[in-house]
């Protein structure tokens, strides 16, 4: 038997709970479902209001402002009394390269040791890296990640072109709900993994059913938003961003993650080749690679037949952003975060918001380095960086966000 409980144990598979931050809003429940397929119990750390007396004397101020969200809140749950300390383990996913974000995992495990507690800490990466006995990733829950991802996707993407234009108020949120839970169960069951054109079908049937205003009818600030990762689709990153837009009658869209998570294997492969990788492992990077480029293109595919706006093939935001970037600029979210910004605007979404946490300096070489060569491009939209401080003001942020998209 283990005795270091640090250690993710083979043992502690059925025993317990694995604690995820809250950085995939769309796809929680979803990767809840996926990591059922491998035998794990996942569950996502909830939004915490105050953080613990102690928080600055374990994080620095000077990290960014991810990682004192993702680790306060992770501690404030830590000292829940609701939390069963002696059954939880931690999962920190990584996406590598040049961030702050690629200290974390080792950050969490001296928080969590300097506050008196023995947790695993696991770390989700592409690597391979920080391996633990008890936590692997077989086929089964590997595929049904990824069909956690296509799924968030779509149901972001029909919900967020959807929503503003019901006549019926709450309708879109209905919908999505019972989808919600209707995908879970497929996926916890092993079911619909791979792309099912029907299914696909049948999802975005019923959001067609929903009576809607056109857009000529119903004039709407349409309202793109970018960014950095965390911040761009976590609500509790971006200060529940989507609903003070929506408060606000605005139609607002971002794209999805499975580019994102294309562009982290293909930063990966660039990285590879620039390490005189060896073909057999470049060979594996453009086999998943194409995989994930494959499935993006047949969801988009359908969006676009049915009259939605779909993400951009990850060829077509490579091409975009090789102008004004290179593709081995892939520090953080890199040349992605510009070409979906380019993307939108050509979409018609006029009022671009690219977020970012404020002490990222990789997100302000990034994000606002390329301002001024969009807006050269775009002179008709209004292209502007919002920066989230963990303990900026509300009114602040908020005026400067209507500010952007005025």
């Amino acid at each position: 038997m283990n005795k270091d409980n640090t250690i993710f144990s083979r043992s502690m598979k059925k025993t317990h709970t694995i604690y995820m931050p809250d950085m995939l809003h769309y796809h929680n429940d979803f990767l809840i479902a996926a990591f059922g397929l491998g035998g794990y119990k996942l569950d996502i750390v909830p939004e915490y209001y105050e953080f613990p007396d102690n928080m600055l004397s374990l994080v620095n101020s000077g990290y960014c402002t991810c990682a004192m969200d993702i680790i306060g809140n992770l501690m404030a749950h830590i000292e829940s009394d609701n939390t069963d300390k002696e059954h939880m383990a931690i999962l920190e996913p990584q996406a590598g390269g040049a961030c702050r974000a690629g200290n974390y995992y080792d950050l969490i495990i001296q928080c969590v040791k300097k506050s008196g507690y023995r947790i695993p800490v696991l770390s989700l990466n592409f690597r391979g890296s920080e391996a633990h006995p008890g936590f692997k990733i077989g086929p089964k829950m590997l595929f049904g990640a990824i069909a956690a991802v296509c799924y968030g996707d779509l149901l972001m993407t029909l919900y967020q072109q959807t929503r503003p234009y019901e006549k019926i108020h709450g309708q879109a949120k209905c919908i999505y709900d019972d989808w919600n839970k209707r995908i879970s169960a497929d996926i916890a069951a092993g079911k619909n993994l791979f792309f099912r054109e029907k299914r696909y079908q049948e999802i975005i049937d019923d959001f067609l059913k929903i009576e809607r205003f056109s857009r000529d009818e119903k004039k709407l600030t349409r309202v793109g938003i970018s960014g950095e990762i965390y911040i761009k689709c976590s609500p509790i990153g971006n200060r529940h961003l989507e609903q003070f837009l929506a408060d606000n009658g605005m139609e607002y869209r971002m794209e999805g993650f499975l580019n994102y998570c294309t562009y982290v294997m293909f930063t990966e492969m660039k990285s590879a080749e620039l390490n005189n990788a060896s073909k057999a492992e470049l060979t594996i990077y453009q086999k998943i690679i194409d995989y994930l480029k494959g499935m993006q293109h047949k969801m988009s595919s359908l969006l676009e037949k049915n009259g939605f706006y779909a993400d951009g093939s990850f060829e077509e935001m490579r091409k975009k952003s090789v102008d004004i970037l290179s593709e081995y600029y892939n520090i953080g979210d890199g040349w992605l975060v510009m070409a979906e910004a380019m993307h939108m605007i050509e979409q018609g979404y006029d009022k671009i918001l690219i977020v970012h946490p404020f002490g990222c300096l990789v997100s302000h070489v990034a994000e606002r380095g390329v301002l001024k060569k969009l807006r050269q491009l775009y002179p008709h939209a209004n292209i502007n960086t919002i920066e989230y401080d963990y303990d900026q003001s509300k009114t602040l942020r908020e005026s400067r966000i209507l500010l952007a998209t005025s």
